[in-house]
Order: C-alpha cells, then structure tokens, then sequence
C-alpha cells in the first residue's frame, strides 16, 4: 500500500520570502481585534492604527526587528495587514497624539520608531490566517533562539480590492458613503461583509452629518440589509422620495451620508413585523418631526 503524504500547510512567512522577507531576524506576529477600549475599525478609518501600535505601556517589540500585522476577524481567522520594520524604542510618555485620538488609547510609557514595509503591497487585506487556539495573545514570537520558528497557517486569499477592515459585529461599525460604495462595487473581495449584511433583516440609520438630521429605515427580503443598502450605494436616495429631494438639490449630499445598524432582525420576519421596529425607532428619535422621514 502506498504511504500517503501530508501535504505541509502554506505559512505566512513562507508566502512573504517571495517578497523578500528575512525571517532570520527577531520577528513578532501582531493581532489588532476590537476590545473595550479599541475600536479597530475607527482606528484604520482615521489613519490611527500606525501610532496606536506604535506606542506600548509595555516593552512589547524590545529585541524585535520585525512585526507582521494583522486584523482579527471571526473566532481565530486573522487578515493581512503589513510588515513594519522596528526601530529605536523611545521612553516617551509627552509623546503627542493624533487629534481626535481616543483619550482612553494614550496611556501608554514607550514608542517605537515602526516602518511599513512597500514590497508587500498587493497582500495587504488579502491574506486570511489561522491564528490558532490562543486568540487572546496578540503579540506572538514566530522565531525565538532555542525554538523552532511557529508560521501562521495561510487559508484563504481574497480577490483585491478590499480595504475597509474585517466585518466583526452588526452594531460595531458606522459606514461613510464612500465606503459603502466601495463594499458593493468590490462585493466579491468583501464578501465577509455582503454575507453577513445579507443574513438578516433589521432597522438601520442614515445620518446627514453636515445637517445632524436622521433617516431611519428597514430591511427585509430575500438579501436582507445588503440588499437594501446597495441601492443606496448605486444613486445616494434608494429610491426614496425625500431623500430623492434633498439630492435633486444638492448631487453630491450622498457624500455626507453614514450609515449604521440600529437592531438586526430574523430575515425570515415578514415585512410589516420589521417595519413595525422601523416605526418604533422613528418615534424615539422623531425622525418623522425633525428629521428626514417626513410625516
């Protein structure tokens, strides 16, 4: 009988060699995911995750000279985010930073100096991982001296074009506009979020953030939220008549647009069930009064 062989999973640092990667340096794998206190989608949508990473109440990257990032998403899953070389290790604590940045984020005593490294540009949001059993560590060793170097399973690669980051809970994400347009014209490299938007039915918000006024609205049918929004995502009124108005008068108001989830709904719910929340959620915040629901 004919020995059967193991085909050897692809590793991460394995696939990153073809661009150059030396995995003989002191190198670290880092996991953002949402906590408490963090908020990884705000932080990648304002341009924070660079300094957020950057500065420790720890020395977490001392004797490293390397990082590979990455997103987590569901459970273990983890997405490719970048390498970054690691510098001088500063004990800073007046370090300033970015405006707007979270005041509960800048506790911190060290900075390091991290460089994004370009070769690998093209990968980046691409590369889904297994991060493995202990999800709860974000920063792993790959190589230690004395120890056999521990790679992260490659198990998917997505097709390009997605740059938000990982869908992790309905009612932990607010989408501009220009995000929203960028998950339906690019559906198929997003598909962890037109999944999950298409699982369910539910009541979600629109809000005119020049004005401060609210739409709010329902989902339901066969592709739920998803389906709904990519009308939105195609003409900026999905085909509502006071929104049609408001756009006939000024075309680039979509622009001013977010969008967000309010509650989320069974998709087997039948559709006068769903707008019966939809008409409770107008009510408590007077959308039909003063807002863009019109009485």
């Amino acid at each position: 009988m004919a020995t059967e062989h193991r085909i050897k999973p692809l590793g991460i640092v394995e696939l990153l060699e073809l661009r150059g990667f030396d995995k003989s340096k002191p190198t670290k794998f880092v996991r953002h995911t949402d906590r408490k206190r963090c908020n990884v989608n705000e932080l990648l949508r304002n341009r924070w995750l660079e300094f957020y990473q950057a500065t420790q109440g720890k020395p977490i990257f001392r004797n490293c000279q390397q990082i590979v990032v990455f997103i987590g998403t569901a459970k273990t899953k983890a997405r490719f985010h970048g390498v970054y070389s690691v510098g001088e290790e500063h004990d800073d604590r007046k370090l300033r930073p970015p405006q707007g940045y979270p005041r509960e984020l800048s506790k911190y005593r060290y900075y390091y100096d991290l460089k994004r490294q370009s070769r690998y540009n093209g990968l980046e949001n691409r590369l889904v991982v297994e991060w493995g059993a202990n999800a709860i560590s974000w920063h792993q060793w790959y190589n230690q001296k004395g120890k056999e170097p521990k790679d992260k399973e490659v198990i998917e690669l997505l097709p390009d074009g997605q740059t938000l980051s990982p869908f992790t809970d309905y009612l932990n994400f607010t989408l501009k506009h220009s995000e929203l347009k960028q998950l339906v014209n690019n559906a198929d490299a997003n598909r962890e979020w037109r999944a999950s938007l298409a699982a369910v039915a539910g009541v979600y918000l629109i809000l005119a953030t020049k004005s401060g006024r609210q739409y709010i609205g329902s989902a339901y049918g066969a592709k739920g939220i998803w389906g709904r929004w990519t009308a939105y995502a195609k003409n900026g009124h999905g085909d509502n008549e006071l929104l049609k108005k408001l756009l006939a008068k000024n075309s680039s108001y979509p622009e001013a647009f977010t969008y967000s989830i309010l509650q989320i709904l069974p998709k087997s719910m039948k559709p006068k069930e769903v707008v019966k929340y939809e008409q409770q959620y107008k009510q408590k915040l007077g959308t039909q009064a003063t807002g863009l629901n019109g009485n």
